[in-house]
């Protein structure tokens, strides 16, 4: 860390927000499919894909928000020796800090932790049969997204879903091949991105009687 370098004003947060906004889109749009056709490879059953890769978001997002709140302490405790600011302003300067420094967090780390995480997921059939790490890639991206989401005031982040709770047309799609009367979640294909409770992009989900 280096102690007292200058941060960048706050920045255009709008714009700034925006773009990660629209990064989760693109991953969700194509880099999640790509993910597909890599596992399609060694798993025939496209519901067992599609949790895969919806637990593969929600590692690299509890990961990543982890990893933030690991690398915010210690920018803070070397930023209070030189700020003049109040807590509030402080709080700016850390985050600001850590967006104009993102070789501060160690993204492989956080893809080991996923990998290993979901290796021990006993929701997933194949858990220790199949390499996660096929989907590395992907993974990388949502680690470094999330980690730059939390840079954001307010932060954004992914709903937490579960199985069998009623579905919710505000906060999800449903996918092509769901039950369309079916008023259950049977499974969830992809998390709605949320900031401060509310649905910023909506996810994806499969419904079944």
């Amino acid at each position: 860390l280096k102690p007292c370098s200058p941060p960048r004003p706050r920045r255009i947060s709008a714009s700034h927000r925006a773009c990660l906004i629209s990064r989760y889109n693109f991953i969700y749009a194509k880099e999640r499919l790509e993910a597909e056709t890599c596992l399609r490879r060694f798993i025939c059953d496209l519901e067992t894909v599609q949790r895969i890769i919806y637990t593969a978001v929600v590692e690299s997002f509890r990961a990543a928000k982890m990893a933030f709140w690991k690398v915010k302490i210690n920018v803070k405790d070397t930023l209070t020796i030189c700020h003049k600011g109040g807590p509030s302003s402080l709080e700016v300067a850390v985050l600001d800090y850590i967006a104009c420094h993102k070789d501060l967090y160690d993204v492989c780390c956080s893809v080991r932790e996923v990998l290993c995480a979901m290796n021990k997921n006993p929701k997933i059939p194949c858990a220790g049969q199949v390499d996660f790490g096929v989907i590395s890639c992907l993974i990388r991206e949502l680690c470094c997204l999330a980690f730059s989401m939390q840079t954001l005031i307010p932060p954004l982040d992914i709903s937490f879903g579960i199985d069998g709770e009623c579905f919710n047309k505000s906060m999800y799609y449903r996918s092509f091949d769901s039950d369309f009367t079916a008023p259950f979640v049977a499974y969830h294909v992809w998390p709605a991105l949320i900031e401060c409770g509310t649905v910023v992009v909506k996810g994806e989900v499969v419904t079944k009687k």
